[in-house]
C-alpha cells in the first residue's frame, strides 16, 4: 500500500474554509460540523497528492461542490462561468445537439422523450430508453453538464449512442442539428375538431397557441379541442399558464411552494379566455413532464377537459438559477408546484380520467363487403338521398387508427361528446 506523506493544505482553501465558519457562526449558534469540514480537507488533501492525475485545487474545488449539489435531487446542478454560459445558450434555443430530454436516476441516464422533429425522434429513440455510451465514453457517474457538454457539439456533427431498450443493446447514430424554435403546430382533424400539439414549453408557446387558435378560427369556428402534450418534456411554467389561461375565465391556475418566502407564488385565470365552452381533451403519456403535467392537472382540477392517455412522468419541482461570485451558479429546486385542488404531481404524475395506452392495430386486407345501394333491385332512399356504395365508405378513421391509437380515441370522444353535451 503506498502511503503519502501530506503537505500543508493550499492557503486559499483555509481562507475559504476560515470565511465559511466564521460566516457560519455568525449567523446561527448551531455547533458546527468540525468532523465533517476535517474530513473535507483530508480529503481534498489526499486527493490533491495522491490521485493518479495532477488535479488543480480549483479542479478538486468544483468537483467537490458539483457532487453537493447534483447529491441534492436530480434536477440541481453547480455550474462554473463557462458551464453556466453554456446552460444559457442551451436553454436559449440556439444550441445544435440532438434533441432528447433525459434524466439521470441511480447512475441510468434515461431519456425522457425525444423533441418532435428532432435527429433523437427521427432516429426512434424512445421516453424509457437507457443511454449508456455517448461516443466512446460510459455516462455513469458523469454530472448532468458533463453529459450536455457531450450531447452538443458543431450542427452537422455525428454523434453515437448506445442505448438499452429492454435489456437489448442498439448503437445509434445521429446528426446533430439546431433545434427549431416553433413549439405548437396546429390542424383540423374532423369536423370542428381542432388539433394542437405542443412539443415543449418555451417563452413565447403561450403566443404560439394563441395566434394558431387565431388561425384556425380565422377559417371556421372550432367546436372542440385536443391538446397533445405527449412526449413534452415541459420548459417555462409562464408558457403553461397562459394555455391553461385559453380555456377558463376564473380561479387558480397553479402555485408553487417552498421555503423562503420568494419560491411562494400563485397563477390565476385571466379572462383573457378564448375557448372557455368547446369541449377538450389532454392527450398525455409517461413523457409528458413539468410545464406539461401543470397543464393537465389544471384542467382536469376546472373538470375543463378529459385527460387520456398514459400515466404521466411526476416532474413536480421548480428550479431557479442563482448566481454566485465570480460568475458561477446553483441551480437548485427552491418549490414544489401544486395544481388547483392542492395535488403535489412531484413523483406521482398525472393519472389521465380515461386510461388509453398507445396500441398498434391491423385491419384485415382486402376486406370484401356490400351495401344495400348495390343490391340488383334495391329500393331508393326514402327522402330521395344520395345513395352510397362500398366506395363511399371513408377509411380515413381507420388509418388514423392504425397511425395513433390514443389520438383516434380522443377524435372519437369528441365526436361522440358532442353528441349528448352541450356547452355550457
Amino acid at each position: 500500500m503506498l502511503t503519502l506523506r501530506k503537505k500543508p493544505l493550499h492557503l486559499l482553501l483555509v481562507t475559504l474554509l476560515l470565511s465559511a465558519l466564521l460566516s457560519t457562526s455568525t449567523q446561527a449558534n448551531e455547533n458546527l460540523p468540525a468532523l465533517e469540514i476535517q474530513s473535507f480537507v483530508e480529503t481534498f488533501e489526499t486527493i490533491r497528492e495522491g490521485y493518479v492525475e495532477v488535479l488543480s485545487d480549483e479542479d478538486i474545488l468544483n468537483k467537490a461542490l458539483k457532487g453537493m449539489v447534483s447529491g441534492l435531487d436530480p434536477h440541481s446542478e453547480y455550474f462554473t462561468k463557462s458551464e453556466l454560459a453554456e446552460f444559457e445558450e442551451l436553454t436559449s434555443g440556439t444550441y445544435a445537439g440532438i434533441g432528447v430530454e433525459v434524466e439521470l436516476k441511480d447512475n441510468e441516464l434515461i431519456v425522457v422523450t425525444p423533441v418532435d422533429g428532432s435527429p433523437a425522434s427521427e432516429a426512434g429513440i424512445l421516453p424509457g430508453d437507457i443511454i449508456i455510451r455517448i461516443n466512446q465514453t460510459l455516462v455513469s457517474d458523469l454530472s448532468m453538464q458533463d453529459i450536455i457538454t457531450l450531447m452538443r457539439g458543431e450542427e452537422g456533427s455525428l454523434l453515437t449512442l448506445d442505448i438499452d431498450r429492454d435489456g437489448e443493446i442498439e448503437k445509434v447514430e445521429l446528426v446533430r442539428s439546431l433545434m427549431s424554435d416553433a413549439s405548437v403546430s396546429s390542424k383540423w382533424l374532423a369536423e370542428g375538431v381542432a388539433y394542437f400539439r405542443v412539443s415543449q414549453f418555451q417563452g413565447d408557446s403561450a403566443e404560439e397557441f394563441l395566434a394558431a387558435i387565431d388561425q384556425l378560427e380565422s377559417e371556421k369556428a372550432i367546436q372542440s379541442v385536443i391538446i397533445d402534450l405527449r412526449n413534452n418534456p415541459g420548459g417555462v411554467l409562464q408558457s403553461a399558464v397562459g394555455i391553461v389561461d385559453a380555456f377558463i375565465d376564473d380561479g387558480l391556475i397553479v402555485y408553487t411552494d417552498g421555503r423562503h418566502e420568494l419560491s411562494r407564488s400563485e397563477f390565476k385565470a385571466t379572462k383573457n379566455t378564448k375557448l372557455a365552452k368547446v369541449p377538450v381533451v389532454v392527450l398525455i403519456n409517461e413523457g409528458s413532464a413539468s410545464a406539461s403535467e401543470i397543464v393537465a392537472g389544471a384542467l382536469q382540477d376546472h373538470e375543463r377537459a378529459v385527460i387520456l392517455g398514459t400515466e404521466s412522468f411526476g416532474k413536480g419541482s421548480v428550479q431557479t438559477v442563482i448566481p454566485l461570485s465570480h460568475g458561477n451558479a446553483v441551480k437548485i429546486t427552491t418549490a414544489l408546484y401544486y395544481t388547483p385542488n392542492g395535488r403535489s404531481i412531484q413523483a406521482q404524475g398525472v393519472t389521465p380520467d380515461l386510461i388509453v395506452p398507445q396500441a398498434t392495430l391491423s385491419f384485415g386486407k382486402g376486406r370484401f363487403f356490400v351495401k344495400e345501394a348495390e343490391l340488383k333491385g334495391h329500393l331508393g332512399n326514402g327522402t330521395g338521398g344520395k345513395e352510397r356504395t362500398s366506395i363511399d365508405v371513408q377509411t380515413d378513421v381507420e388509418e388514423l387508427a392504425k397511425k395513433d391509437f390514443q389520438l383516434f380515441q380522443a377524435v372519437s370522444m369528441l365526436k361522440t361528446l358532442s353528441k349528448f353535451v352541450s356547452p355550457k
